[in-house]
């Protein structure tokens, strides 16, 4: 009775057990004329202080993000380098820099059983370790084979990361600005590309056998903070509940939803979702022999991550140089210059997609996505292919690929990932997700270590064709394959898939899903 008393305000209604009311409630009459007032200023409080909380999260849990980042931008400069000190022939650059796309499904396919484990959060920390070992074996790397060692370290530690961020992050998110805060491991991505890229201009004046090495032993320093991080985030809500941490859901939900009556409605669809799971049936197993939902969601999940990739976005910004010295730039420096452009570009536009990612939708975008990418890369290939090197040829290549790349963080780049983290039940979201990025990542590492090769037998103008062409068949694959699901709870999006006629329309009312409830 005592802790009633306490918690009750003037209207006999629950007050917010992390915001206390403050003494002049204790003394305020029930029928005074500044109660409404004060109330709507604490609620104002929460809603603010849990913006903050929710964000910092959103940006602690997106720093593994960083290390991949960094990884594609700067080797795309470091290559050229390690090619002078180390003397490694084609076909070993392009294993060099394929490889940790390759590898890096090792930790995704890991990732999710090791997050079902031990956690959401320490799965983080434990992908930040392992990354930092292997950026420290290539920064002393004395030949190519212990390079590789590195990089092999590096490429697991990313694996872990690029899968288990987003699931976090929506596991987390109030339904209302999910869209947006699981975009910041693409953000993060991003910015590590362009940090990347600065850091190969900024220390390509060092002699060939220092600057690749100062280049890659920067990539260690985010590591530092995200260490930090595990002592400020909480452990996704979700995931305690599948352990039977309720109570301690409850404190991690009152943290991250503005109000209490939010809370126990996402904590009783959380215990809902993960009482009806079959445990009893091992998670791949129901991934091996799925059901009718669970075969569209792995379509729509796995399609999407491997559309993202095949489209040649990490080839664009890996071989950049490559590009633009096609297109008839020969200083190196100016190269590298160009390639910062390539950064700049890919980086700012992603702020478009985080502003309207729950405005518009998820499918408004991934359609302006790919069809924006289709047009570009068809420039580059004309171009590339049509034109004399000169200055005009230059002045359309550095127009098309940075066109590519930002019309790619506009929609397909982080609304992959948020549909991921998002379209799977809960219990099995985490391995379904890193199934995900398995894709993703075995997509990309192919992508990498052909191009070069694949250049050389038909040009980087033919190839960047037939980029344009599998682009082209993404827009057919949004259409039929991906529904809407901004302004749905993860619950809620798991009902959609489970009805047919709701996902082949795409557009899905909220009313329509919580029809599907109550049947």
């Amino acid at each position: 009775m005592g802790m009633a008393g306490v918690q009750e305000n003037g209207h006999g209604e629950m007050g917010m057990s992390d915001f206390p009311l403050g003494s002049k409630n204790k003394y305020k009459r029930m029928d005074s004329d500044f109660t409404d007032d004060d109330d709507q200023y604490q609620l104002e409080r929460r809603k603010k202080s849990t913006r903050k909380y929710v964000f910092g999260c959103a940006v602690f849990a997106s720093l593994n993000n960083v290390l991949l980042g960094y990884d594609v931008g700067v080797m795309s400069g470091a290559i050229l380098f390690i090619q002078q000190d180390l003397k490694i022939t084609e076909v070993q650059q392009e294993v060099l820099v394929g490889v940790l796309s390759i590898i890096s499904l090792i930790g995704s396919l890991a990732g999710g059983r090791t997050s079902d484990a031990i956690g959401r959060k320490w799965t983080m920390g434990f992908a930040a370790v392992i990354f930092q070992i292997g950026a420290a074996v290539m920064t002393i790397a004395p030949s190519f084979e212990i390079l590789m060692v590195g990089r092999i370290l590096a490429g697991v530690g990313i694996g872990f990361g690029v899968m288990i961020a987003p699931v976090y992050i929506a596991e987390i998110s109030p339904t209302i600005a999910r869209g947006s805060l699981t975009s910041f491991p693409e953000i993060f991505i991003n910015l590590g590309i362009l940090l990347g890229y600065v850091s190969n201009y900024a220390f390509s004046g060092l002699s060939a056998h220092i600057s690749w090495r100062v280049m890659l032993a920067v990539g260690i320093l985010p590591s530092v903070f995200i260490g930090v991080a595990l002592f400020i985030i909480p452990e996704s809500p979700r995931w305690l509940v599948l352990q039977n941490r309720v109570e301690e859901a409850r404190l991690v939900l009152m943290k991250t939803n503005e109000n209490d009556s939010e809370v126990e409605e996402r904590l009783a669809e959380i215990q809902q979702a993960a009482g009806t799971a079959d445990t009893d049936k091992p998670v791949w197993r129901e991934l091996l022999s799925p059901s009718p939902a669970l075969r569209r969601m792995l379509i729509t999940g796995i399609g999407i991550q491997c559309f993202q990739q095949i489209t040649g976005i990490d080839a664009t910004v890996y071989y950049s140089p490559t590009i633009f010295k096609a297109a008839g730039i020969e200083d190196e420096s100016k190269l590298l210059a160009a390639t910062v452009a390539v950064g700049v570009s890919k980086t700012a536009f992603i702020l478009i997609a985080i502003i309207l990612i729950d405005k518009v939708g998820r499918k408004p975008l991934l359609y302006v996505s790919t069809i924006g990418m289709t047009t570009c890369l068809l420039g580059v290939g004309i171009t590339l292919l049509l034109m004399k090197e000169g200055s005009i040829s230059i002045a359309l290549a550095i127009l098309f690929v940075c066109g590519n790349v930002a019309f790619f963080s506009v929609g397909i780049g982080p609304v992959c990932w948020v549909l991921t983290s998002e379209i799977f039940p809960l219990r099995l979201r985490a391995q379904a997700s890193g199934l995900g990025a398995v894709g993703n990542r075995m997509c990309s590492g192919l992508i990498a270590m052909s191009f070069l090769s694949v250049s050389r037998a038909i040009t980087v103008g033919g190839t960047f064709l037939i980029f344009s062409v599998i682009s082209a068949l993404s827009i057919a694959f949004v259409y039929k394959h991906v529904p809407e699901t901004k302004g749905k709870s993860l619950e809620q999006i798991e009902l959609l898939f489970q009805d047919e006629y709701a996902f082949q329309g795409g557009e899905v009312q909220l009313g329509d899903v919580e029809h599907l409830v109550q049947k």
